[in-house]
């Protein structure tokens, strides 16, 4: 690969405009700046942000639902301007991602944060402690259906926009509670605004959610040199693990679909859940599987564990569950 004497390479880096995206892409900015200076030396180009608005942008201004925007809304334009070469790198959260493979990229997955979600609250209440009636927000049916399992007391209120805006109806009074994933706060510094981590017991968290997927262009050879060092096998087993509950399932990331999964003493273990809406039915299949990460073939297996807990789900009637909420939208 390229040595001191090579001409120095600069990458665009991706990635929406919000606050939450940039700090996500900063990270890998900074870490492709010194992959760079490693891999030019003393010629070393840079890695910059480089911003691209999508559609998934105007519909949380709009407070458009989720459920109704589509898979994809707020990555497909992304991939597009990496496809065109408008940049060289995207970061995306990796929940947001189609599960079907596509073949123009190479992707990695760097470290990732906690994948539980949290509870901001007025007087830092907890979930089951929030009193009878208290209305919580939130936009995702995953959510919407477990919390209603859970406290079918409360009552839950559609929720978009930014961190901030969703934080900030909590302090406006117009809501009790509202529901977010712990690495966005994590992320962006405010995570001491969380009243609760919630247990994976009581919300089962989006398929890799806390995890980013950096993705270059297959045929740029030094871009994928740069990222390949970034990777970080575990949160790439596990997230690519969780998205393949999805994938069997055939269900996209707003579906009612949840899975979690660790790594620990040479063993991989994934719960993967499917919700009603309504609360009144819960779908959980977990399994194990004993494998050495890094090691071969490592990816391999944590997509065979993930499709295997999908077709224990379908086996347990998953399908039903899934269509019924798709009818009622």
């Amino acid at each position: 690969m390229s040595t001191d004497t090579a001409e120095p390479r600069n990458l665009l880096v991706g990635t929406r405009a919000s606050n939450l995206a940039r700090t996500q892409a900063g990270t890998v900015r900074d870490a492709l700046t010194g992959v760079l200076h490693a891999m030019f030396a003393d010629a070393a180009g840079v890695a910059k942000l480089h911003f691209v608005h999508t559609p998934g942008d105007a519909s949380q201004k709009a407070q458009t639902p989720v459920n109704r925007i589509g898979v994809g809304v707020f990555t497909e334009t992304l991939r597009n301007a990496l496809a065109t070469g408008e940049c060289d790198v995207a970061v995306h959260s990796f929940k947001d991602l189609p599960t079907a493979p596509d073949d123009r990229f190479v992707s990695i997955v760097p470290p990732r944060v906690d994948p539980r979600e949290v509870l901001v609250s007025t007087d830092g209440v907890a979930l089951r402690d929030l009193p009878v009636g208290a209305r919580i927000g939130t936009g995702a049916p995953r959510r919407v259906s477990q919390i209603r399992a859970l406290r079918p007391d409360l009552e839950v209120c559609p929720l978009r926009g930014n961190i901030d805006t969703r934080m900030g109806r909590v302090a406006d009074g117009d809501l009790d509670a509202v529901v977010l994933a712990r690495a966005g706060l994590e992320r962006v510094g405010v995570l001491d605004r969380a009243s609760e981590t919630v247990s994976v017991e009581d919300i089962l968290p989006a398929p890799a959610q806390g995890a980013l997927c950096v993705e270059v262009r297959a045929d740029d050879e030094e871009a994928v040199a740069a990222v390949l060092g970034l990777d970080d096998p575990v949160s790439h087993a596990t997230a690519v693990a969780e998205r393949a509950v999805l994938a069997e399932l055939q269900a996209g990331c707003t579906a009612p679909v949840g899975a979690w999964s660790s790594y620990s003493d040479g063993t991989l273990t994934l719960r993967g859940g499917v919700f009603a809406l309504d609360g009144s039915r819960q779908l959980l299949r977990e399994r194990s599987v004993d494998l050495e990460i890094p090691g071969e073939p490592w990816l391999p297996a944590a997509v065979d564990l993930g499709r295997a807990v999908g077709r224990d789900l379908i086996d347990g009637g998953a399908a039903g569950i899934i269509t019924d909420i798709i009818g009622a939208r």
